[in-house]
């Protein structure tokens, strides 16, 4: 719970505390890279993580994620520019790569599928708490004293997790010779890397169909495809292809990688919207955002009671209609809307969110044993970490897109007055009402499209989810491995 308090943490304090940093150090454009290189660094690596645990145990691999963790944490609160802060967030993702799904897999490990239903409501009320505490202590920080306590506050947390793991969690492997499979860790980054850098910079840096693009799209092609040959021959791929080969895990893992692109969409955009477009406070805004993280376990310490009497799927089909629910109540959200109705929006999405990932989740832990336990569950885990590396690539593709368009077209009588690039301190300082009233609303019209076009995506993912989870098997069996 502990270990899970770092990232659920991190996840909700930094999102209102993007406005602050992009007004210290500037590149509104380049802002989703904040979120885009932790969740690459961290999705890229969880399946390598997995293989580990397996082959090691998960306590190792816990320590190491934690003190990569927290290393991230002081760099990045050191950062002196945009850039450094994007280089030091990729650090503190490859030690959330770690912590994440490691505390999942010894849940798994430690508990029966009964008893996980009353486990996952102790490990989502740690969410919960976050969800409180994050947004609070970001909108004070961002507010009151600096933005850069969004990641020294992880510290002491970090510290005494790390203690409370050295001196209470125990664990027995066997030790056994095995080749780690460095060539499909090197392709996989690669080819993911690429993917993300095409999609975060196609139409702003470089046309869709320039040759940049089209050259960014095909190496990484190359990569992912090479990756699966390599998978399909080393005697101990971080990723196994049988992964991919049975319904519960095929369907679970589709379904996180949707629950991973509709969390991020919520976190990177709603504090934004609420602060430029509503013109909230970071503080005001977090708590609209809380509601998504208090919803969520709310349903996750329930879905356990309803997933042991109608079965894994049928709860993850109700969670993704209640999430369809709640992104549909996004769109009518305009310039004049109230900050609960944001909140309401996000808290009914965040049940849906939580009756789908908790089952799904432990769907995939039940039908293996311990040997390849820390594979699935990596392979969960990384689903819905590339779901909100590639979530927030396309969501920051499409807001960079629909500003950048609006700031190209202006109207006449603002010929001139606008700058020529959507950079970070015009657009927010102006969205919260710049010394030019005509400028400011026409900033805060153009951030509210861009962000209707983003909860209009989120709307048709989670449409995508519901036929994901659909792909589920109504009765899950243990599966021959053999």
């Amino acid at each position: 719970m502990l270990s899970t308090g770092l990232v659920a943490l991190d996840s909700t304090i930094i999102a209102t505390a993007v406005p602050s940093i992009v007004h210290d150090l500037g590149g509104f454009t380049q802002f989703p890279w904040l979120f885009s290189i932790y969740l690459l660094t961290q999705a890229v690596s969880v399946p390598l993580y997995g293989k580990l645990s397996d082959v090691f145990g998960r306590k190792p691999i816990m320590f190491f994620g934690i003190g990569a963790f927290l290393l991230g944490s002081v760099l990045c609160g050191a950062a002196w520019s945009m850039l450094s802060l994007i280089i030091f967030r990729a650090v503190q993702g490859i030690g959330a790569g770690a912590v994440q799904p490691m505390s999942m897999t010894m849940v798994g490990d430690m508990y029966t599928v009964e008893e996980r239903a009353r486990v996952q409501g102790y490990l989502a009320s740690v969410w919960g708490m976050s969800a409180v505490v994050g947004p609070t202590l970001g909108g004070v920080f961002s507010d009151y004293l600096s933005w850069r306590w969004i990641f020294f506050i992880n510290l002491p947390l970090g510290a005494f997790a790390a203690f409370m793991l050295a001196k209470r969690f125990t664990e027995s492997v066997e030790r056994r010779s095995h080749r780690l499979d460095y060539a499909g860790a090197v392709l996989l980054t690669i080819g993911c890397s690429l993917a993300i850098l095409g999609l975060l910079e196609g139409g702003v840096s470089w046309g869709w169909a320039s040759a940049p693009s089209i050259l960014i799209f095909a190496v990484g092609a190359a990569a992912l495809v090479a990756f699966c040959l390599v998978e399909r021959r080393v005697p101990e791929p971080i990723l196994p292809l049988w992964v991919f080969g049975h319904r519960v895990l095929v369907g679970a893992t589709l379904a996180s990688v949707v629950v991973g692109a509709v969390t991020i969409g919520l976190s990177s955009y709603v504090p934004t919207y609420a602060e430029g477009v509503l013109g909230t406070s970071a503080l005001v805004a977090g708590f609209a955002l809380a509601a998504l993280t208090v919803g969520w376990p709310i349903a996750a310490s329930q879905a356990g009671r309803i997933y042991l009497r109608i079965g894994f799927r049928d709860t993850a089909l109700i969670g993704g209609v209640v999430a369809v629910i709640g992104t549909l109540l996004c769109l009518p959200l305009g310039v004049s809307t109230k900050v609960w109705e944001v909140a309401a929006a996000c808290f009914v999405i965040g049940v849906g969110l939580g009756f789908t990932a908790s089952p799904t989740l432990v769907a995939v832990q039940s039908v293996v044993g311990w040997e390849h336990r820390g594979v699935v569950t990596g392979n969960n885990m990384f689903g819905r970490s590339l779901g909100s590396a590639v979530g927030a690539a396309v969501f920051g593709a499409i807001a960079n897109g629909t500003l950048a368009h609006r700031f190209a077209h202006p109207p006449a009588a603002l010929a001139g007055r606008l700058g020529h690039s959507v950079d970070a301190t015009s657009v927010v300082s102006a969205g919260k009402g710049g010394k030019d009233p005509v400028v400011a609303a026409f900033v805060r019209n153009a951030l509210n499209h861009a962000s209707h076009n983003v909860f209009l995506t989120l709307a048709a993912l989670a449409v995508l989810g519901v036929a994901a989870v659909a792909l589920m098997p109504r009765r899950t069996e243990p599966l021959d491995l053999a």
